[in-house]
């Protein structure tokens, strides 16, 4: 039987910068993809990413945010655990509030994926069904769908300054990966929204986040550098 032969990929590196015009910035890495589902081929995989990650940025400390790392802290990041308590006193996971709160031309928000286990809500069928996606309505509070992040990076920041137990080991790493997050299927990437955080505690700008228009304005007084703008720069 043929073997396959590994091959080269490139995935995206989240950086959180503090003396800089970007909160974040987003740079492409090359590496070889081991071939196969097992989870020891990706998890060789996730190490030559990050090898070449180490010797292009001189980075020690960089965190794998997917299921495949086999690390508790990232499990505990996913947005699929990681809980936001909002305003009426209701805690789901970032990504139940994410999928629930979404608006379409012909139906939604669907308030009911809010309990639905958080890989089921993020596969409903509605969610496909439904036509164009037109925004976001959260609890009443109403988000446009431009910029195109901005309501998914809002959930996912709140949560996680909500959960202060995690935050001194957050703090501690340089840069974020998730080999699983494809820009061609999705651009909304947990983490980025995890090295906006880090970013945003580190000039000591998290005060006002949970008030949207202060995030938006906040966000918007820096250039973005994000998958979306890699789209648009034709890297893939």
């Amino acid at each position: 039987m043929e073997q396959k032969q590994n091959a080269v990929e490139q995935r995206p590196v989240f950086m959180p910068r503090v003396n800089s015009d970007n909160l974040v910035k987003t740079d492409m890495v090359r590496f070889e993809r081991h071939v196969g589902f097992a989870s020891r081929q990706k998890k060789k995989s996730i190490n030559d990413l990050h090898q070449v990650i180490r010797k292009k940025y001189g980075f020690n400390h960089v965190l794998e945010l997917s299921s495949k790392s086999g690390n508790k802290l990232s499990f505990l990041l996913s947005p699929l655990s990681l809980k936001l308590t909002e305003n009426n006193g209701e805690q789901h996971s970032v990504e139940n509030i994410f999928q629930a709160s979404k608006v379409f031309e012909h139906g939604g928000p669907y308030p009911d994926l809010l309990t639905a286990p958080p890989r089921q809500a993020k596969k409903d069928e509605r969610l496909q069904n439904s036509g164009k996606l037109i925004g976001y309505n959260d609890f009443g509070m109403e988000w446009q769908i431009e910029p195109l992040t901005m309501f998914y990076d809002w959930l996912y920041v709140n949560a996680l300054k909500q959960n202060t137990q995690l935050h001194e080991e957050v703090m501690s790493y340089q840069a974020f990966t998730d080999i699983e997050f494809n820009p061609k299927k999705s651009i909304h990437s947990s983490a980025y929204a995890l090295a906006l955080f880090v970013a945003l505690n580190k000039r000591e700008l998290l005060d006002n986040v949970e008030d949207p228009i202060a995030f938006y304005d906040l966000c918007e007084g820096f250039k973005v550098s994000n998958t979306e703008r890699l789209l648009e720069e034709g890297w893939f």
